[in-house]
């Protein structure tokens, strides 16, 4: 099935799922969309954030997507669910909570893992709702990290503000460290060093396209044939940064598009 899998994001955090993905998936058509106008998502109200979700989802069926992936942890906490009744039994929804959600389940019963997230994602509590649904009995520590977003979509890295963070007795004796913004995968190596390789840093990204490839098998939507895949690559608002880490990441340009 040759339609693209759509993905997005407030901004750049979703390149590291896209990029994921395509590294697993190199025959699937991906259609990304950022939605720089509206960044970021964690200083919004849930009713801004759903309003937006509805409006891209409009845009990627219009577009053709037999799939589509929430690639950011806010979104995914304010509107996955309002999304999957907006678009109904059309298409799948996947989104990067649930496969982290899945993993650490396995892998970190019983014990004491740290997030890092948009002030949104940690007020809403959604990971630890979502853990003590799963019945994993793990403890998890979380802290919101705002100043991080901002300087990632800058397409810069500020040293003093990630260890500042890092460095907050809340996050002590940790076993792991859950990324709960899609953007803090791009900094992913920056945390590694911190933590000098002693604590797993849990990449969303990888589990999500594993996840999705999955999905795609059991419902035999995937696309078999080789060299047919074509990316796109869509900003709602151009900026600098957004352009520079998509030429970084895929070697692509940027296509401004409006949602309304």
């Amino acid at each position: 099935m040759h339609n693209p899998i759509g993905i997005f994001d407030s901004g750049v955090g979703g390149l590291t799922v896209a990029r994921a993905i395509k590294d697993l998936l190199p025959n699937e058509s991906l259609y990304y969309i950022g939605d720089t106008a509206n960044l970021p998502y964690g200083e919004k109200s849930t009713e801004q954030i759903q309003a937006y979700v509805k409006e891209i989802g409009d845009v990627l069926l219009k577009q053709g997507c037999k799939v589509i992936v929430i690639a950011c942890s806010t979104a995914t906490a304010a509107a996955a669910e309002v999304l999957k009744d907006y678009i109904g039994d059309h298409i799948p929804v996947l989104n990067v909570i649930d496969p982290v959600i899945a993993y650490v389940r396995q892998h970190y019963m019983g014990k004491t893992l740290g997030l890092i997230g948009t002030q949104y994602t940690v007020n809403t509590t959604t990971y630890v709702q979502k853990l003590e649904a799963s019945q994993a009995n793990i403890n998890l520590k979380c802290l919101a990290t705002p100043l991080l977003v901002p300087m990632i979509e800058a397409d810069q890295y500020e040293k003093a503000i990630l260890q500042g963070y890092l460095s907050e007795p809340i996050l002590t004796d940790i076993k792991g460290l859950i990324l709960g913004c899609t953007h803090y995968w791009l900094i992913k190596e920056q945390i590694i060093d911190y933590y000098q390789a002693k604590i797993e840093i849990i990449n969303g990204a990888q589990l999500l396209a594993i996840h999705l490839q999955k999905m795609l098998l059991d419902r035999n939507i995937n696309n078999s044939m080789s060299n047919s895949s074509k990316d796109y690559f869509t900003a709602t608002k151009h900026t600098v940064g957004f352009e520079s880490v998509t030429k970084r990441v895929f070697g692509e340009k940027v296509h401004t598009i409006s949602l309304s």
